[in-house]
């Protein structure tokens, strides 16, 4: 039997992710938003497409959360996009109520799923459905770090030149102003970026990285990335339902791992089929904690707006 993922919420984010997942032929498909006829008609374009992508899952588009019964992986991109000037907290109080409704219909049909959040603010909307869902902390993932991490690593193979494949860039953190790129941990065909490019250079490519979603809002004038983020949610579920063991970025709740305790951030993680198999742990500097720290206070903030 196929696997079964459902993404919530049939926008530029989420339509795109189902669009991986059916040209990658990684599982069957649902797709539901609360439009009629919006979730639908995109499936059905979708499913048209698969003769000529040469895959065979089924694509299904629903407003009723009856369609997403027992899915392994819920992705979940339901919320308002950020406008020019809005900054990421803006979204958070009216996100909120979106994700809750989300969640709370999604896990009563699939108890067992794997949940990934990539609604903004991405590290409090993932702490909610956490709290929300009550599944253990494995089950519930942010999409950040993968995103973030693509976003320096394109930036970096456009400086130097290089292909994309040959960069390997980390990011910790929070998704928003307050992520922490770490060059020194980030290479070039095994290369630290420290020994490729100067200082001033390196800071030039970490400030784009921290803007790198209001730098696209900014250029779009209405709405927000949805290529790279969705391209990064669906190889996190990739790694899951394959069984990878694939470390990658991701937004985990932390019970001590770097200190951090009961608050999402961005960490190294080995994505397997329980979903957060471990998290791997790194030597920082003094500096690079430090920025890890405020990161994690930043997210605590916006959670204890929301109350959870």
């Amino acid at each position: 039997m196929r696997k079964k993922i459902t993404v919530v919420g049939a926008g530029n984010v989420g339509a795109t992710t189902a669009h991986w997942l059916v040209t990658r032929e990684i599982a069957d498909v649902v797709l539901i938003d609360i439009v009629e006829g919006v979730p639908q008609g995109k499936a059905l374009d979708l499913r048209e497409a698969t003769p000529i992508a040469g895959s065979d899952v089924a694509v299904t588009g629903a407003n009723d959360y009856a369609a997403t019964a027992n899915s392994d992986i819920v992705i979940i991109t339901a919320g308002l996009a950020r406008k020019p000037g809005m900054s990421r907290d803006d979204l958070l109080k009216k996100n909120h109520e979106i994700i809750s409704a989300c969640v709370e219909q999604a896990v009563a049909r699939s108890p067992n799923a794997i949940l990934i959040l990539v609604t903004n603010p991405l590290d409090a909307m993932a702490q909610a459905a956490y709290k929300l869902s009550k599944f253990s902390r494995n089950r519930v993932i942010g999409m950040a770090g993968v995103l973030d991490s693509a976003r320096f690593a394109a930036f970096i193979a456009m400086e130097l030149d290089v292909s994309v494949e040959n960069v390997n860039a980390f990011v910790l953190g929070g998704h928003g102003d307050t992520m922490v790129p770490l060059p020194r941990y980030t290479t070039v065909a095994g290369i630290p970026i420290t020994e490729l490019m100067d200082a001033a250079t390196i800071e030039k490519l970490v400030q784009r990285t921290r803007q790198g979603g209001a730098e696209i809002v900014g250029l779009l004038k209405t709405g927000s990335a949805f290529y790279a983020p969705s391209a990064a949610a669906v190889q996190m579920a990739e790694a899951i339902l394959k069984d990878k063991k694939q470390i990658l970025p991701c937004a985990a709740y932390l019970e001590g791992e770097y200190g951090i305790h009961g608050v999402f951030v961005g960490v190294p993680c080995k994505l397997g089929a329980r979903g957060i198999e471990d998290v791997i742990q790194v030597k920082l500097t003094a500096d690079e904690q430090a920025a890890l720290n405020k990161s994690a206070d930043s997210v605590r903030q916006l959670v204890q707006v929301i109350g959870v």
